[in-house]
């Protein structure tokens, strides 16, 4: 049997010996270095950047065109860090899985340290300012989901936490944003040393919102007299503070029992999934798809390591924004909510068993094909219709990746702007009709019916984590499989708030459709597969 933390250089054969492909360096020479000039930051120490990040930074390890291991800060759960890192010394198994069965594995030993950075936790709080002094340090990268960068509630008003933050000693900083300014602060200080910023979370204009999150508590910090306009300046050049947009595509799920028992009977003997108290699941392996995309902006005012030659795509931000507007609001995040959506009424939790449903199928296809292409810009680096085949006929399908509904469901309201305003209003500018759309209204009124939390069949089930389902569920809480409700007075409250729409949903001319789809998917049970299969095959 093999595990994790055996020593690789020592006794390679062993790993070999069970398809595992080892590294080509030494880990605690890029450890070391790591210490001594730091190069990469990346924060969210989550299975997508074990799976991605990382190995892209292994690859630019192995080929001698990265000196120096990544260093992770983990700003949620300190369990990933302690039960997933620190037992493993920071080594984690990338399991790659494509649909024909078959099982790349690769150990990835590219992390030099990780850090749960926290205000709470005084060590990994110091160490990390003090890596943020260092005029050797390029570049940050994120992966902490769209909520990572709330400042902001349901209505637009700034968070009691922001608040806080604004008012308050950088040193006490809570948000997320707060607490990066304050290490972009400690840089400033050091002497304006440049760097990159760079966002990679899955939504559309990362960088910018990225940017302004950082901005609003810098100004806020300036207006209160903590800090000087100066480092407000700083913040504002892009010679020297960069906030770099991006697009990424990786399907990365939850680890998966299924796929640690096939490692099990490979002989690899780290296979424990791990569920830490504030709800991560992580383990000592990752599990993930072929396919992967990373576009981003060069923009590194303190230069970077030849990323292109880890296969990440280097070009301006209006090519970026090209390739993530047809990625994340048309041609894959729209059409894997809606899955997640009907998948969780229905009681499905596999991605890949619903694309053995017609009618799910003809949903994803309708979407994509009919009310999302019309209005995409062609980037050019990647073809937009052969982007959505890929993503329709291969990578959804494949039953070698253990995605769930449930998973994809997760923070929906967050979702919703960009995965179906940013086409809507894309219609609204260019004048084009919205009266043909049925599956972006349908998808709408199914997340209506979704917040019920009762399934198609009428069992109560469980909704995916989401930060405003306490604000939004009330709407509906009440109504029953059956009830004969103004559908109109119910839903105005969640369909009138542009910020979780980004749009006029009344302006797009589809306020009244939402409403209809979803008095047809509460008249009884079975309503929801009903009012689906009649809708996409009308």
């Amino acid at each position: 049997m093999v595990r994790l933390n055996d020593d690789y250089q020592q006794n390679p054969e062993s790993f070999e010996k069970v398809g595992i492909v080892v590294p080509k360096f030494d880990q605690k020479e890029i450890t070391e270095a790591a210490e001594n000039q730091p190069i990469w930051v990346h924060f969210g120490g989550g299975n997508l950047f074990r799976c991605f990040h990382a190995k892209i930074a292994q690859n630019l390890l192995n080929s001698k065109e990265l000196k120096a291991g990544v260093i992770v800060a983990e700003t949620y759960d300190d369990g990933v860090v302690n039960q997933a890192y620190k037992p493993y010394n920071n080594r984690v198994l990338q399991v790659v899985m494509d649909e024909k069965g078959n099982y790349d594995k690769t150990l990835v030993v590219s992390v030099a340290d990780a850090i749960y950075y926290n205000h709470t936790n005084t060590a990994g709080w110091s160490k990390l300012k003090h890596v943020f002094e260092q005029p050797s340090l390029q570049f940050v990268t994120m992966s902490i989901t769209e909520k990572g960068y709330a400042l902001r509630d349901v209505n637009g008003n700034l968070s009691p936490a922001a608040v806080t933050d604004i008012d308050g000693d950088p040193e006490a900083a809570t948000t997320n944003m707060g607490a990066i300014a304050r290490l972009l602060l400690a840089r400033f200080n050091a002497g304006k040393l440049p760097i990159a910023m760079v966002s990679t979370d899955n939504f559309s204009e990362n960088g910018k919102r990225f940017e302004e999150g950082i901005l609003t508590i810098a100004e806020g910090w300036a207006k209160h007299g903590t800090v000087s306009q100066d480092f407000v300046d700083y913040l504002k050049n892009p010679q020297l503070v960069s906030f770099p947009w991006s697009m990424i595509d990786r399907i990365t799920p939850n680890p998966a029992e299924s796929v640690a028992s096939i490692l099990k009977d490979n002989d690899f003997e780290d296979t424990g999934i791990i569920h830490t108290d504030k709800h991560t699941n992580i383990a000592p392996f990752g599990n993930t798809e072929v396919t992967h995309y990373l576009v981003i902006e060069d923009s590194f005012p303190n230069g970077r390591p030849a990323l292109e030659k880890a296969g990440v795509i280097l070009t301006s931000r209006d090519v970026v924004n090209d390739a993530d507007q047809m990625k994340v609001t048309a041609c894959l995040n729209p059409l894997h909510t809606g899955l997640a959506i009907f998948g969780s009424l229905l009681g499905y939790t596999s991605i890949a068993d619903e694309m053995e449903n017609q009618d799910f199928v003809a949903l994803i296809k309708q979407l994509g094909y009919n009310e999302d292409l019309p209005v995409v810009k062609d980037p050019k680096i990647i073809n937009p219709k052969a982007f959505i085949d890929e993503v329709i006929n291969k990578r959804l399908p494949n039953k070698n990746i253990p995605d769930t509904p449930q998973r994809i469901a997760s923070d929906t309201s967050q979702k919703l702007a960009i995965r179906y305003g940013v086409t809507l209003q894309h219609y609204l500018d260019s004048g084009k009709s919205t009266a043909d759309l049925k599956a972006i209204p349908l998808i709408i009124a199914g997340w209506c019916r979704f917040l019920m939390a009762i399934q198609d069949d009428g069992q109560a089930f469980e909704p995916s984590r989401d930060p405003l389902l306490s604000e939004l569920q009330p709407y509906v809480a009440t109504i029953q499989l059956g009830d004969n409700v103004d559908a109109h007075e119910v839903l105005k409250p969640i369909l009138s708030n542009q910020s979780i729409f980004s749009v006029d949903l009344d302006k797009a001319g589809l306020t009244s459709q939402i409403e209809t789809y979803f008095t047809d998917m509460i008249a009884a049970p079975g309503a929801v597969a009903k009012t689906l299969h009649s809708v996409i095959n009308a």
